[in-house]
């Protein structure tokens, strides 16, 4: 897919059958979106309805958009024309393959190169304080070698132009190089997060409370300057883990 899509999502009911007050959210490529919101508030659900590309055919009536029409039924239901990708908390590989052998077969599999798995794993490696070897297997990866090797191959690899973030704020990755890598490859965005960082590093972020879409903030200079300082915060705490996981000693890092 070439051109990239505009993303559109319009409001149903909350979860007592009320009309959510946004009625609608259009997503441009390139776009940081967060999803805000309290525990069980019903952010994983917008996310399942993005995902689903829903046609009011699920419990909160939304429905999906792709530059603004419905998508077709072959669209929503077939693998090879899959529009959205997800990038979750947990994830772990099966495949009784390596990484390189993974990468070379995805990218056969989308009809590309299959030198394209070399710059996955420089990418992914950037990602992570663990260095990802083209030879180590799959189910030997950790957490964050997985979530930093996935985040990469939906970048350089995957052709769904929507990329799904559900709470990655523990996920053992550079959370800030992720988004902008995938932003920067004109992906969309959309990212769950109870992570300030994340957060105010979207250029909007949806409220949602009581399964509705109830407000859109755009993030002010004021709070990316905040953004800015937790960034700092967050490098200096990256830079202290590596310190720890070497196994050296830690010193002075004010």
């Amino acid at each position: 897919m070439n051109k990239k899509p505009i993303l559109t999502i319009l409001g149903g009911v909350d979860k007592d059958g009320v009309p959510e007050p946004i009625r609608s959210v259009e997503v441009s490529p390139g776009e940081i979106l967060g999803i805000v919101g309290p525990t069980g508030s019903g952010k994983s659900t917008l996310i399942a309805d993005i995902e689903q590309l829903a046609q009011g055919d699920t419990a909160t009536g939304r429905t999906i958009l792709i530059d603004g029409v419905k998508p077709d039924a072959c669209t929503r239901v077939d693998p090879r024309k899959k529009l959205v990708s997800q990038l979750s908390q947990n994830m772990h590989f099966l495949a009784d393959m390596n990484v390189e052998d993974f990468l070379q077969m995805h990218a056969r599999s989308r009809g590309k190169a299959e030198c394209l798995s070399e710059k996955v794993i420089e990418l992914a490696n950037t990602l992570t304080g663990e260095p990802i070897a083209p030879h180590c297997p799959l189910t030997v990866l950790s957490g964050g070698q997985s979530r930093s090797l996935m985040t990469a191959d939906i970048a350089v690899i995957s052709d769904s132009p929507v990329v799904l973030i559900d709470e990655i704020e523990n996920a053992g990755i550079k959370k800030q190089e992720a988004l902008e890598l995938l932003a920067g490859e004109g992906k969309i965005v959309i990212v769950v997060t109870h992570d300030p960082m994340l957060a105010l590093m979207a250029a909007r972020r949806i409220v949602i409370r009581n399964g509705a879409m109830t407000n859109i903030i755009t993030t002010s200079a004021n709070e990316q300057h905040v953004c800015n300082k937790i960034v700092e915060v967050d490098n200096w705490l990256m830079s202290l883990r590596e310190t720890i996981r070497r196994g050296d000693i830690v010193e002075d890092m004010a």
